[in-house]
């Protein structure tokens, strides 16, 4: 393993965060790399699925084992080591994906929406039952009010707030697919701008109900969203200026009205064809393919903190002289500029090492120094 001041990393560390990690007192880039749940059993040499259920007990058990292990590479735990109890749970809503009559099918690697229509007919019917439907009614379960209540009383638990969504694009392709959505734009542009003014105007709604049941009048709710859209590279930038980004800004003009507020999209695929769009939001947060690159990314978000660009699968490889490169690379574009929260372009996955990490902190601390 390379050689880091673990002491001195995380001091200098702490400072890198401050201003959103913009701060001109940071000593060198700030570190994103935190690990992730699907990282235990292949640290640890433990049967386990990694994308599936693990018992509770099991969790907490591998979590510490998981971080005395992280202490000493990296100098920090960094997995939870405590979970609600299954009593203090609140029971589940139904996705937004299942409003416009998708279904969620889950492998043994992860869940998928599966569509509710392929032709402009079907996706008008779809949209008029959507248009009519009583959406807190049909999302919240018939034992919702009781078990708020309860959890309350016990445990003095609110709900969470819904703050964050599949972005439109992805959201639109599942329920409709992917073709068919890019002719339709073409083809049906009014239908295709009424699709997307429906799952604005749900999108809205959930969040709007669960402020309400979170306890907040409307308006007065913490502010911040964050949209995950991986297929939004799919459309040219003109067609996701027509249909997804009047839902973004509508969302972010009442949930991050403010200049600090949370404004955040994922998309961890080749979208630099957007970038001239996205930053006209002004998003305060970013975590984009690995392609898609610093400094690219900095021309039109000036005052955005990237969160990137490793490639995941060179992380999730450990391989130790790509790391270094893609890390120093990084390093390297954010000197002029800073806002950099040095991580993985995407998911942190499974197989992936904290000597990786340590891999990645030897490159701050030696190649990252501001």
């Amino acid at each position: 393993m390379f050689d880091v001041d673990l002491e001195q990393f995380w001091k200098d560390d702490e400072l890198a965060h401050k201003d959103n990690c913009f701060s001109k007192d940071a000593p060198q880039v700030a570190l994103g790399i935190r690990m992730s749940g699907e990282c235990v059993f292949a640290e640890l040499g433990e049967d386990g699925d990694p994308w599936g259920y693990t018992p509770r007990e099991r969790r907490i058990e591998l979590n510490k084992r998981y971080n005395d292990k992280a202490e000493k590479i990296v100098g920090k735990r960094l997995l939870p080591e405590s979970f609600p109890d299954p009593d203090e749970i609140f029971p589940p809503i139904r996705e937004i994906g299942e409003v416009f009559g998708g279904r969620y099918i889950t492998n043994e690697h992860s869940t998928w929406l599966e569509g509710s229509c392929s032709t402009p007919k079907e996706l008008e019917k779809v949209l008029d039952r959507v248009e009519k439907l009583d959406l807190r009614e049909f999302i919240l379960p018939p034992n919702w009010e009781s078990e708020k209540k309860r959890i309350y009383e016990k445990y003095g638990k609110k709900p969470d707030l819904w703050r964050h969504v599949r972005g439109p694009v992805t959201l639109a392709t599942s329920i409709y697919g992917v073709e068919n959505l890019i002719f339709l734009i073409i083809d049906e542009p009014d239908l295709a701008k009424r699709f997307s003014n429906v799952i604005s105007d749900v999108i809205f709604q959930y969040a709007a109900i669960f402020d309400i049941e979170a306890g907040y009048e409307p308006g007065k709710a913490p502010p911040g969203f964050h949209f995950s859209d991986d297929n939004c590279y799919l459309l040219t930038a003109e067609m996701y200026e027509l249909f997804a980004y009047p839902i973004l800004k509508r969302i972010f003009d009442y949930w991050s009205p403010n200049p600090g507020d949370k404004r955040y999209q994922h998309s961890d695929s080749d979208m630099a064809h957007l970038l001239p769009i996205l930053g006209k939001l002004d998003l305060t947060g970013c975590n984009f393919g690995p392609k898609v690159l610093v400094n690219e990314i900095r021309k039109y978000m000036p005052y955005t903190r990237i969160d990137g660009c490793i490639s995941p699968l060179t992380f999730m490889r450990n391989d130790t002289e790509q790391i270094i490169k893609e890390a120093k690379r990084d390093c390297e574009m954010a000197k002029e500029t800073r806002g950099l929260n040095l991580t993985t372009a995407g998911s942190i996955n499974y197989g992936s090492l904290l000597s990786s990490m340590r891999t990645v902190m030897y490159v701050i601390q030696n190649f990252g120094r501001y």
